[in-house]
């Protein structure tokens, strides 16, 4: 089955696939499947003895499998990736790619909740059987953990201020849908900045409904166990929280603090940073607006 173009647009195509250096027998795994862009120029490359498996928890994303023999789709959270890559009989991977965030497709059906662009109930979930949406998250935390996730998640400053209008305000009338969420918290949105705070508020509740940040973690843990030495990562990220992490982790394979140092002042470092940074072309940018904060990092397992 062909991809639907409007599913998404991969960003960073040739960059991300070419910091995979692929061998024509390896293993590989696209572990943000979505349209299959990026799994099918990963497929041009390999020879007929190379292995490709994907992940993806959107049933969405199914529709979109690509019929070749060398080709496994997963419909599992890639927080998963070791277990499922076992069930497989593949202990250890030539390369992994992760284009994290949310598709296209996702931000474009409205009844999904993750754009503002829509009055939609409030969703937000990338698996479509996850026990926690956004609704949850907005009318059953309590006013400590709303200003958690707005604070932690989408740095936003007025954080507290934002959690009690929405808790007094859900006293009244449970939030229900994005504009009913919009009308709450519509002082903390002034007209010049109001969409860039929507952006955030989204933002960080999708992260908190997806449980982005601990999916990552996991992630990256597990590759570092999954890449043979000589094996690569190749990582688009589109908003700080994440970029930090992906940075600190291929840097010296921890999220926080410093590996420890030999008598000599010298520590060993899992990674071995292929590029230090990638960004979009102006050109890429133009045709597809969302790639105009995709950061990639690629790194070697040493």
């Amino acid at each position: 089955m062909m991809m639907k173009m409007d599913y998404h647009n991969p960003v960073l195509l040739k960059e991300t696939v070419d910091g995979l250096n692929i061998l024509p027998d390896g293993v590989y795994v696209d572990v943000t499947f979505g349209g299959g862009g990026h799994s099918r120029e990963m497929l041009n490359r390999l020879g007929i003895n190379g292995k490709l498996f994907a992940f993806d928890q959107d049933l969405d994303a199914l529709e979109n499998t690509i019929a070749d023999d060398r080709f496994t789709l997963i419909n599992e959270n890639f927080r998963f990736i070791k277990r499922f890559l076992r069930f497989h009989g593949i202990k250890q991977v030539d390369g992994i790619l992760a284009d994290l965030g949310v598709s296209s497709h996702q931000f474009d059906v409205a009844e999904r909740g993750f754009s503002t662009r829509f009055d939609a109930e409030l969703d937000m979930r990338m698996n479509q059987k996850g026990e926690i949406s956004a609704y949850h998250v907005v009318n059953e935390y309590d006013e400590q953990e709303i200003s958690r996730v707005l604070f932690n998640y989408g740095e936003l400053k007025n954080a507290r201020a934002m959690a009690n209008v929405i808790v007094t305000a859900r006293k009244d009338k449970q939030i229900k849908n994005s504009e009913q969420l919009k009308q709450v918290l519509a002082k903390f949105l002034p007209a010049h900045k109001s969409n860039k705070i929507l952006a955030q508020i989204y933002q960080a509740i999708r992260i908190e409904v997806n449980q982005e940040m601990d999916v990552l973690k996991e992630f990256l843990e597990q590759s570092l166990e999954l890449l043979k030495p000589g094996g690569r990562l190749s990582v688009i990220s589109y908003h700080s929280l994440e970029d930090r992490l992906v940075k600190r982790f291929v840097k010296n394979g921890m999220f926080e603090g410093e590996p420890e140092r030999d008598f000599f002042g010298n520590f060993e470092v899992p990674f071995k940073i292929i590029e230090k940074l990638i960004v979009p072309s102006e050109a890429e940018i133009t045709i597809n607006n969302r790639a105009r904060s995709a950061k990639l990092r690629v790194a070697e397992k040493r």
